[in-house]
């Protein structure tokens, strides 16, 4: 009997990490790190995990997409599905109606991406393989296959991503075995929520440094004497040699992002992530004119694929970030390694929620063993909470990602944990709101 897909689950999942300010930053002073996750079911008894990332009030929206979603996906023969991942991402996300609400961005958009990763996580555990040593199997045209390039060929083409990809296809095995042997680069953001005292901030920068990140995280654009003060607190915390990047979550705009970061620049800040509105490409460009030799990095709230090929065209970004679940998951992250590549632009990944970490590593290390064939000014992004919820959880190890070995994507949840922090009806959320 033909093996098909027979559900796809949603919950609203929140953790609220509010309590002790982890994960705020300038526009999002007390956030609940939250997922829609997302399981999808076959009719011999296999599953498959994803999520989308949100930070709490609209979460129930993301899982409304995601069922909105699932009668498109719903009795299809998962062979077929497996046999075609490019194809079924462009149905999630060209379907003629529900497109309408975006075409490829939002909430609509995540919900595919959730979907997706699930499909994925489901084909590496079918294979017996972590997600990354799944795409870096896959021969150059297989991964061409995925990606679409209908809106991407005045700046990347078919012959021009099998061209990256056969290049890079001599080395794969030596540098598969170097990642398993030496693990992938990370950073640390955990150090620099904007809500932590600056003693909080100073401590935790040392022992970042002591457990051999080189290169933390600060999150910068409430108020520019705090940021200077702690800015100049953590470069004297950690010496001259560790890297310091600082962002500002779109908090300012365009003349204000360059003023701001005037005195900044005086600590050797290396980057300042999302200066400005996610969308101003032309913005970006400016900023990052008018602030070199500091970098700009962004990408964690792009949209699409489209996008990041514009902001690329446009030379308005040193360092693309990616994230998993903002974009149509991994296939359309394929595509967005790819135009990486082709602009010579290092990828350093947005981490920065709960399951991110799990998710984002296997694209990054995708990208070393057949895509950049680097880890040269590459790192992964790395917050040190909620990993204790994930079957699969991120191991880290002087401050590099140790590839997974565990099959699939790593986004399952204990089932304890996910029931313990459902919304609003979960343990947890009737200790917080008992009335």
């Amino acid at each position: 009997m033909t093996e098909v897909i027979t559900a796809v689950e949603a919950a609203d999942i929140r953790f609220p990490t509010s309590r002790q300010l982890d994960g705020s930053d300038a526009l999002n002073p007390e956030p609940d790190y939250s997922a829609a996750y997302v399981t999808i079911r076959t009719s011999t008894g296999q599953a498959g995990h994803g999520l989308a990332f949100t930070v709490g009030r609209g979460n129930e929206v993301e899982v409304a997409a995601v069922r909105a979603l699932a009668p498109l996906v719903v009795g299809l023969p998962v062979d077929e599905v497996l046999g075609d991942l490019g194809g079924f991402s462009r149905r999630l996300v060209g379907d003629s109606q529900l497109r309408w609400l975006g075409p490829a961005k939002g909430a609509i958009h995540m919900a595919a991406a959730a979907i997706v990763n699930a499909v994925w996580d489901l084909y590496g555990r079918r294979e017996g393989k972590p997600v990354w040593e799944l795409l870096s199997d896959l021969t150059p045209e297989q991964l061409v296959d995925l990606v679409d390039f209908r809106y991407l060929e005045d700046a990347l083409t078919r012959d021009e991503a099998l061209d990256i990809l056969r290049r890079a296809e001599p080395g794969r095995a030596e540098r598969r075995q170097r990642l398993l042997t030496e693990g992938y680069p990370a950073y640390t953001t955990s150090p620099g929520w904007l809500g932590y005292t600056d003693e909080k901030l100073v401590r935790l920068a040392k022992q970042a440094v002591a457990d051999g990140f080189t290169q933390i995280k600060l999150k910068v654009g409430a108020d520019p004497a705090d940021d200077l003060r702690r800015v100049a607190l953590a470069r004297q915390a950690v010496g001259p040699d560790i890297r310091i990047a600082v962002d500002a979550n779109q908090a300012w705009g365009v003349r204000q992002a360059i003023d701001w970061m005037a005195p900044l620049a005086a600590h050797d800040v290396y980057w300042i992530e999302e200066p400005t509105s996610p969308d101003d490409i032309l913005g970006h460009a400016a900023i990052r004119r008018a602030v070199a030799p500091v970098k700009v990095a962004t990408g964690e709230h792009c949209h699409n694929q489209v996008m990041f090929k514009q902001l690329l065209q446009a030379q308005a970004l040193d360092v693309l970030q990616l994230d998993a679940s903002r974009t149509a998951g991994v296939t359309e992250n394929v595509a967005i390694l790819l135009l990486a590549a082709k602009f010579g632009v290092p990828v350093c990944p947005h981490a920065g929620g709960v399951g991110l970490c799990e998710m984002v590593q296997h694209l990054a290390m995708f990208d070393y063993v057949a895509v950049s064939g680097t880890t040269e000014d590459r790192v992964v992004e790395y917050v040190d909470h909620l990993h204790e919820h994930f079957t699969a959880p991120v191991r880290i190890r002087e401050g590099r990602y140790l590839a997974p070995t565990a099959p699939g994507i790593g986004a399952e949840l204990h089932p304890a944990s996910a029931a313990e922090h459902r919304y609003p009806d979960g343990p947890v959320w009737r200790e917080e709101h008992p009335a």
